[in-house]
């Protein structure tokens, strides 16, 4: 009777801890970045937060979303993707928001042409059919052209995606491209941590629920044997985590004098 009992309790116990793994799974990437956007809201300063992070991963997931066609994987990590890619349009709206409102140069940088009705454009009244300078890359004006962005980046890569859906080889190559996009997240925070020789503006909170968040999530991959792609590049993403954490080490009991970057206004911000 006892072992009898003992399994009735077990199975339930175990459904519960599955469910758990798969919500903390969906909604857990998402948590580090809470702290992150009420700091920005509240202090109405992103200069300390890097939207490539954004841009990282927006491509990574969109990436991962047309590597499940081809291979589907786990129900909860599709699910993720969804909610992540929500939350990185949030957290663009917010920073394109806030940088715009303390500009004091108002010209308009967009993604796709406007025309000469738009109400910002003031002077001069003839401008290129296509304002897109790789120099202001990701750094625009309004949030419709990041959403524009993603969206064209969506439907070329769905479009080739269709076209390849048969090929192994170009499924895998997805797969794999979509989590090492992922694991180089960190890097652009890395670097601007590198630049600034500080890490003041960001939040170690978010830092710090990357590196427990990214752990948990390697060890789901290998647990649930999720595709090769995905534990590999997993623990690459925590030793990244792991750097950024040794820089809010040493620069905050090492100070260094920033280093200056005025030469080019997209290297003094990574908004």
């Amino acid at each position: 009777m006892e072992p009898g009992g003992l399994e009735w309790l077990l199975v339930p116990m175990q459904q519960l801890v599955s469910w758990g793994a798969a919500g903390a799974m969906v909604f857990g990437g998402v948590v580090p970045y809470i702290p992150q956007y009420r700091d920005i809201r509240r202090t109405q300063n992103a200069e300390g937060f890097s939207t490539y992070v954004c841009l990282v991963l927006l491509v990574a997931n969109i990436l991962r979303i047309l590597f499940w066609f081809g291979r589907r994987f786990e129900s909860p990590l599709l699910w993720q993707s969804i909610i992540m890619i929500i939350t990185m349009l949030l957290m663009l709206k917010l920073c394109t928001e806030v940088r715009v409102s303390n500009e004091l140069n108002v010209k308009r940088r967009s993604f796709a042409a406007a025309d000469s009705k738009d109400e910002e454009i003031k002077a001069p009244p003839k401008r290129s059919y296509l304002d897109f300078d790789l120099n202001y890359f990701w750094h625009w004006s309004k949030f419709t052209d990041y959403v524009q962005c993603v969206l064209t980046f969506t439907g070329v890569t769905g479009y080739i995606t269709y076209l390849w859906l048969d090929s192994s080889l170009f499924v895998e190559t997805l797969g794999f491209l979509a989590v090492f996009t992922e694991a180089m997240l960190g890097v652009p925070q890395l670097y601007r941590n590198y630049q600034n020789r500080s890490t003041e503006g960001m939040s170690i909170k978010m830092v710090l629920m990357w590196s427990s968040g990214d752990t948990f999530k390697t060890v789901y991959f290998i647990l649930n044997q999720a595709p090769f792609q995905f534990s590999i590049c997993g623990l690459l993403q925590v030793f990244v985590d792991i750097a950024i954490l040794l820089q809010v080490y040493l620069y905050s009991h090492f100070p260094q004098k920033p280093v200056s970057h005025t030469a080019h206004p997209a290297s003094t911000k990574a908004l």
